[in-house]
């Protein structure tokens, strides 16, 4: 092909293709559109759903359409997700097709700050927010009253969603703090007073001596009160 057709060439090329100052559908608008005609076949959400639209991605760059059709694609019908095609019509077509569908939400709770490990969380370290449940860690704690009391097993950065994997339960005993000793045998439950040697959470194993008989002896923290006598 001649030089001078082959610049002919070219010029075709670059006419028939979208400069960067096109303008291009709204993608706004169709999601909008894809919402509406979804809605109408779709479970109502509930306080703590909503419909997810697409996504449409707007590098699409499609052109400018006045007058976009909507409809139900063809398939399976879902009570909680749907096709949607949306058809332009006009003098440049395309068309496209969007899911839609329901999906649940949940309270999360939040660090509302970076947390060290080893800090007791207060009301003030923790905030709450709506998110989707799609995607969110196992364990992910939903009421902020579970999370206060309990002590960050490590480092937590701002806006993490916390976990039972992060947590420990709260602190329970203190050293040098006096407590009850329980032990149970045979059917007989014994009292006396101990010293807690060391901190311990519920349900952990701590290091008591009992001031009856100066022994050391192992037990379970049970409560701020209460440590049960573990006997091997």
């Amino acid at each position: 092909m001649p030089p001078k057709y082959r610049r002919l060439g070219w010029l075709a090329c670059l006419a028939a293709a979208p400069s960067w100052g096109a303008d291009f559908q709204d993608v706004s608008e169709l999601e909008n559109l894809a919402r509406s005609a979804a809605t109408p076949v779709l479970t109502p959400p509930t306080s703590r759903q909503r419909l997810q639209v697409g996504p449409i991605l707007a590098r699409l760059q499609l052109a400018p359409c006045g007058n976009v059709k909507s409809s139900i694609a063809p398939g399976p019908r879902n009570p909680a997700r749907v096709l949607i095609e949306l058809r332009c019509e006009g003098s440049t077509p395309w068309h496209l097709y969007v899911p839609v569908k329901v999906i649940g939400t949940s309270p999360v709770v939040l660090a509302a700050h970076a947390i060290v490990t080893g800090t007791v969380l207060t009301a003030k370290d923790v905030t709450v927010e709506q998110r989707d449940a799609v995607g969110l860690p196992p364990g992910y704690l939903d009421d902020p009253s579970i999370a206060v009391g309990m002590t960050a097993s490590r480092a937590i950065s701002g806006g993490a969603v916390l976990t039972n994997q992060q947590l420990l339960g709260a602190r329970v005993v203190q050293r040098g703090q006096t407590v009850t000793l329980v032990a149970d045998a045979g059917g007989i439950s014994v009292r006396m007073p101990g010293k807690v040697l060391s901190d311990a959470l519920v349900n952990q194993r701590v290091r008591v001596e009992n001031l009856s008989s100066g022994k050391i002896v192992e037990g379970i923290a049970r409560s701020e009160q209460v440590v049960e006598i573990i006997f091997n």
